[in-house]
């Protein structure tokens, strides 16, 4: 059965627009293309590849009302915190621009034997993009911005549930001068994309998403010896070690929890409190929690918006419902709104224990859970007892102490007094079940590059 692209507001549950999905024809015509534009692009000049990237971000200042409207409306962002993507995504296709010479330069290599030796980084092929729905725009652009400069060409698999952010992607990408081929927008079914990802041509897969999604992804790629690039899942450590400026954290705890109603990767999930300061801490989530006012997603002072999906929306509440069966406390929340949209109450969840899928479990969503622990070893075991590992953060007043613990967390990220965010020039990716490979900062584009050795005797 093949996927369904379609446009269905979550705030109101009304479909808006339905797209149909790619044939096969248009899968076998759009690698075609690709991979003659490849062939082309490859060589064009380093600037030429650049001031496109240049004009994307310009377009990207100058339409952002028009995208961030209609990410409000496909996946129920506030438009306020989708404003904010669009700046991101304009702040990555810069950061590239400006930096492409720098991050391709040709690197001197010393040889003890005599002779010379350089490392040229180059372009690999074509490439699939597989892009989540909870940041249609920064996702890809993390993902495109490096590749186009350096040389790849695109193909991209998009959410099934933002098809006309997809489409405008690609739109804005050909209005900023990206040659025809060079990206492409595929509505395509997951049969098709195992195909695209068999083809010879295709160099390499990069995908953000589900840790079931990744394995398939992974397996397929691996069948195939292809490089490929995986950001999954989630459940990031949040930890107080004492009561430093302790409502500005419980504050920020729940900003970062609740901002696009919990789904974000790196979002907190697991607040880590030790217990001198532990119920000081819960009673101020609880208050930030129970302020919260879930709006329409369209309106500029609502923060709080629905979850993507009825069905999402769903599985959170069989997650929660394990929970408070199994002896967790629910604070507050854990429940619907009523109403016609996807909206689910902003939950706080105590007193958790192994065995509850809240325990190790992903909850993307709006849902917070605080755990207590006797001390800072303590606080880092509960931390590192996941199988994900992306994102952490560290709060406290001593700087030995969050620099000791930072250092024995199990993750790709760690982030001291402060929560996990992403940043152009910073990288971005994690380790165990929350994938491999590295998207921005330098390192983004080194992932599909060929590091060519040139030896001369």
């Amino acid at each position: 059965m093949a996927l369904a692209y379609e446009t269905v507001n979550p705030a109101t549950g009304e479909p808006v627009r339905r797209f149909e999905h790619a044939t096969d024809e248009q899968v076998s015509a759009a690698i075609n293309h690709a991979a003659e534009r490849y062939r082309l692009w490859r060589h064009a000049p380093l600037a030429e590849r650049t001031t496109v990237l240049t004009r994307a971000a310009h377009l990207y200042r100058e339409r952002a009302e028009e995208l961030a409207g209609l990410v409000s409306l496909e996946m129920g962002k506030p438009i306020s915190q989708a404003r904010g993507e669009m700046a991101v995504s304009a702040d990555i296709f810069d950061y590239y621009a400006t930096n492409a010479a720098e991050f391709t330069a040709e690197q001197q290599l010393s040889v003890r034997s005599g002779g010379t030796a350089v490392v040229r980084t180059e372009p690999i092929g074509v490439l699939l993009g597989i892009m989540p729905w909870n940041y249609p725009h920064y996702q890809v652009a993390r993902f495109a911005a490096p590749n186009l400069a350096l040389g790849n060409t695109i193909l991209i698999k998009h959410a099934a549930n933002c098809p006309q952010s997809a489409i405008a992607i690609e739109e804005l990408l050909r209005d900023a001068g990206l040659p025809e081929g060079a990206y492409i927008n595929l509505f395509a079914t997951h049969d098709q994309v195992s195909r695209i990802i068999a083809d010879p041509r295709v160099a390499g897969i990069s995908l953000t998403g589900s840790e079931r999604a990744g394995a398939i992804v992974a397996e397929q790629a691996g069948r195939h010896l292809k490089k490929v690039v995986l950001e999954l899942g989630g459940n990031d450590p949040f930890i107080v070690l004492d009561d430093h400026d302790l409502r500005e954290t419980a504050r920020a705890a729940v900003t970062g929890r609740m901002s696009n109603a919990g789904q974000a990767c790196t979002s907190p999930k697991r607040f880590i409190v030790l217990d001198a300061v532990y119920e000081q801490f819960v009673a101020a989530v609880e208050e930030e929690i129970r302020a919260i006012e879930p709006g329409d997603p369209l309106d500029p002072t609502t923060r709080f918006g629905p979850v993507s999906t009825f069905s999402a929306r769903a599985e959170l509440l069989e997650q929660i419902e394990d929970a408070v069966a199994g002896g967790a406390t629910l604070r507050s929340g854990g429940h619907a709104v009523d109403g016609p949209g996807s909206y689910l109450a902003p939950t706080l969840l105590t007193d958790l224990t192994p065995g509850m899928r809240a325990w190790s479990e992903e909850l993307f969503g709006p849902v917070a859970s605080i755990f207590r622990v006797a001390d800072i070893d303590a606080a880092i075991e509960l931390a590192n007892d996941s199988p994900y590992g992306l994102g952490a953060a560290v709060f406290g007043r001593d700087t030995e102490q969050t620099r000791y613990v930072a250092e024995r967390l199990e993750a790709g990220m760690v982030y001291v007094g402060g929560n996990s965010d992403s940043e152009a020039d910073l990288p971005f990716g994690g380790v165990k079940r929350s994938g491999f490979g590295r998207e921005l900062g330098p390192r983004g584009m080194d992932e599909f590059a060929n590091k060519k050795l040139i030896r001369t005797f």
